[in-house]
């Protein structure tokens, strides 16, 4: 049964990814108001391209592991089974 649930964690994953990236572009845009430098930028001071790889990683890992973990609890209610592992009682 745990193999049904790859679909699901591929599609989440998808959807986690991208809505990591609009939560990221949303809050740079609150900080900033330009678009988020990239290590090539010119005229990008290190101390900006340094926090915005930073906050980019962590939105995105944020919002991919709420994704997933809402993902596993769905999963979880439709079909009785925890695809992932269980703590020993």
């Amino acid at each position: 049964m745990k193999i049904l649930y790859k679909p699901f964690a591929i599609i989440a994953a998808i959807v986690g990814a991208k809505l990591g990236q609009s939560v990221f572009k949303g809050l740079w845009a609150k900080l900033d108001g330009a678009e988020p430098p990239k290590p090539t930028t010119a005229g990008a001071s290190l101390a900006n391209v340094v926090l915005a790889a930073a906050l980019e990683a962590a939105t995105t890992a944020g919002v991919a592991a709420a994704v997933d973990r809402a993902t596993v609890r769905v999963f979880h209610y439709l079909t009785g089974v925890w695809p992932g592992k269980q703590e020993e009682e």
